[in-house]
């Protein structure tokens, strides 16, 4: 039968690519920023806080916990003002029990209005600037200079959080979430890094080793966060340093299908270590937001029948970034080991002498099936997974395909690549022996907010996906465990009516 089938996609027919070079893309930068997050160096300096509203407690508190001098003027202090300088560094906080005057500003490096009346605000807040400090009116950020936001400390690691007022809850949600990520012992790796900080500079001349070394102290900081750093951690980390091997390398690193929160944590560590990051078209753009801000970004887009860089061009920037002394990223949508041409610039590596190394990542047929909750190897429906690609390097349906393999409904098969074949192939493999009721199904933009699925029997579902006319990346997935899928849907459908009749 194979034989007799007619050839659906002449050779003569196949369009030709469009060549296109290897360009460098740059970050829009950062999105607007509603306020500037800064840190404030108080440690010895002298702060002023006037009045005794409902925050000033805490504020002085904060000043005080920052290292700074605190003299604090109110006419008629609250209970906790009071009891302040107890719980404050000792000596570091003075009450003053009386109005202020603009010569108590003399020499502040930071003041804070805590009164009432606005009149009263506006007036201090122009006496503090004239005398040169920054200045901050509780509850009035239309007065301030700066505005105090939610904290996670684990000094001398700390984190501020700022929603500019709009949402102090959900600023304080945050922080809680944050402050589960970080543990507490972070504090003694930090306060290590500080003290190494000086060795370590010493040492490393060139700023490339002494991120080198730093990633490398972060990496051990997050395997063992609750132990102290002692001095053979860092004798250890110099070891490794220094026998690590110079010059650059390449990491063929997989980006998922679509979705940032699929990025494995080797890939995230890999994203933000790299000089350079070599992507494709279809990795989408806020899984390029995880980089390194100083990383070049080059786009080295590999489109299905579009416009395309030439592989050979792509392995030879590749090569000659490495041996410039750049650590690469070559990011690949999906997982770069399945229908990602990683075998040939894996081999382009090797032979060029530089280090190469993969990070896996969730492939496209992964991801789509997690979003549609099916299983693609279900017990009770498919005995083999398989993966193909849907066209060759003509662009055209491979001929090599065992199609025997493909028109057997207890296999679940995955097509890579698809659209342009789709017809040819599902029209095979039917005229193989494949029945054509068997599920299938195309899913665009798998796990990407725009996702889209087409589902149809494998005999018609070419004329569903043109009738679509769907956009973007696709998969396609034939087999019978596909049909559990749109079994349970069905019941799902008809239960819900049913308990709305029954008053549930």
């Amino acid at each position: 039968m194979a034989s007799d089938f007619p050839r659906l996609v002449s050779k003569a027919h196949l369009p030709m690519r469009t060549p296109r070079a290897p360009r460098e893309t740059r970050s829009p930068g950062l999105e607007p920023l509603a306020v500037l997050p800064v840190f404030v160096t108080l440690d010895g300096k002298r702060a002023v806080l006037a009045g005794a509203n409902g925050g000033a407690a805490w504020k002085v508190k904060l000043l005080a916990a920052a290292g700074a001098h605190v003299d604090v003027f109110a006419t008629e202090p609250t209970e906790e003002m009071r009891g302040t300088p107890a719980e404050a560094v000792a000596g570091r906080v003075v009450l003053h029990e009386r109005d202020w005057s603009p010569a108590d500003l003399e020499g502040a490096a930071f003041a804070i209005a805590a009164f009432e009346d606005e009149g009263e605000c506006a007036c201090f807040v122009g006496a503090a600037r004239a005398a040169g400090a920054i200045v901050n009116a509780i509850d009035r950020p239309h007065l301030c200079d700066v505005s105090f936001g939610a904290i996670v400390n684990r000094s001398p690691l700390v984190v501020g959080i700022s929603t500019e007022g709009a949402a102090p809850v959900f600023g304080q949600t945050v922080r809680a979430r944050i402050e589960a990520m970080l543990p507490s012992g972070f504090k003694a790796w930090v306060a290590a890094a500080r003290d190494w900080r000086a060795e370590v500079s010493a040492r490393y001349h060139a700023f490339a080793e002494r991120r080198a070394f730093w990633e490398r102290f972060t990496d051990r900081a997050f395997a063992e966060p609750e132990r102290a750093p002692v001095r053979a951690d860092l004798d250890a980390l110099i070891a490794a340093s220094d026998t690590a091997p110079a010059g650059g390398n390449v990491a063929l690193v997989g980006a998922g299908p679509g979705d940032a929160e699929l990025l494995t944590l080797k890939a995230l560590r890999a994203l933000r270590s790299a000089d350079v990051i070599l992507y494709d078209d279809l990795v989408a753009p806020e899984i390029l937001d995880y980089a390194r801000r100083e990383a070049r970004t080059m786009l080295v887009g590999k489109t299905g029948h579009g416009p395309s860089c030439r592989q050979d061009d792509i392995n030879a920037l590749m090569v000659s970034l490495a041996r410039s002394g750049k650590r690469v990223v070559r990011l690949k949508s999906g997982d770069p080991l399945v229908f990602g041409r990683a075998g040939e610039e894996i081999d382009a590596c090797r032979d060029a002498g530089i280090p190469v190394t993969v990070v896996p990542g969730v492939t496209a047929a992964q991801g789509a099936a997690a979003a549609l909750g099916v299983s693609l190897t279900h017990r009770d429906a498919a005995r083999r997974l398989q993966y193909v690609t849907g066209h060759d390097r003509r662009g055209a349906l491979p001929d090599d395909l065992n199609w025997a393999a493909l028109a057997d409904p207890t296999v679940t098969t995955v097509v890579y690549m698809p659209k342009r074949t789709l017809r040819a192939l599902l029209a095979r493999a039917v005229a193989e022996g494949l029945p054509a009721a068997t599920p299938a199904l195309v899913v665009f933009n798998a796990t990407r907010p725009d996702q889209a699925v087409v589902r149809a029997e494998a005999g018609d579902l070419a004329n569903r996906v043109e009738a679509a006319g769907l956009e973007g990346p696709a998969i396609v997935m034939v087999g019978n465990a596909l049909g559990r899928e749109a079994q349970a849907e069905a019941i799902l459908a008809e239960a819900l009516p049913a308990a709305g009749r029954a008053g549930l």
